[in-house]
């Protein structure tokens, strides 16, 4: 049996990024939660092959790999920096490149970061629908995140903190009891 594959996507090209972070430390808290190996992605991990594709044909190897990733993946933690009330535009073309089936039934915990509170809902507004329509088992612990709750680009909120357990705690059910470490065995 293959081993359980978690893969993050941090829909941000920039480096050092507040949102890799985040999606970093869910991964890091559900891999010593459950035993499981993670990848993670940026979209400078993706390559500017990306901003010419039409097709997901038209990617370069580097890319098309990545995405080859996310879509093998058998469960994903994907994040996205907020901009103007949504996620960037260059992150929407990545997901559109990924057919619908891919990702169906495909347990997701999504993430975003911003400047401050006036972009909280963009979670909610956009990446919950945008994972929605692939029909993906979106975790109902949903993780924001502004800049007081980073310190060089480490959480650093305790809240925060805390939702990210709640969101991990989520995932159980996703993952086979046979990866599970005994502690985490039922």
């Amino acid at each position: 049996m293959m081993a359980f594959k978690l893969v993050g996507l941090a829909g941000s090209f920039n480096r050092p990024s507040k949102t890799y972070a985040l999606v970093d430390e869910v991964l890091s808290e559900a891999s010593r939660a459950y035993g499981v190996a993670s990848t993670i992605f940026d979209l400078h991990d993706v390559g500017p092959s990306l901003g010419r594709a039409q097709w997901r044909k038209d990617l370069d190897e580097e890319a098309h790999e990545v995405l080859e990733q996310i879509v093998s993946a058998d469960a994903l933690v994907v994040g996205s920096p907020t901009f103007k009330g949504s996620y960037p535009g260059i992150f929407k073309h990545l997901i559109d490149l990924i057919e619908p089936h891919e990702l169906r039934g495909k347990p997701v915990i999504i993430v975003g970061t911003g400047g401050g509170d006036r972009h909280a809902l963009m979670v909610e507004h956009q990446l919950r629908p945008l994972f929605g329509f692939f029909m993906s088992h979106v975790m109902p612990t949903a993780i924001y995140a502004s800049d007081r709750d980073f310190s060089d680009y480490k959480v650093s909120s305790e809240a925060l903190s805390q939702r990210i357990d709640f969101a991990v705690q989520e995932l159980r059910p996703f993952i086979p009891v046979n990866e599970r470490p005994l502690a985490a065995a039922e």
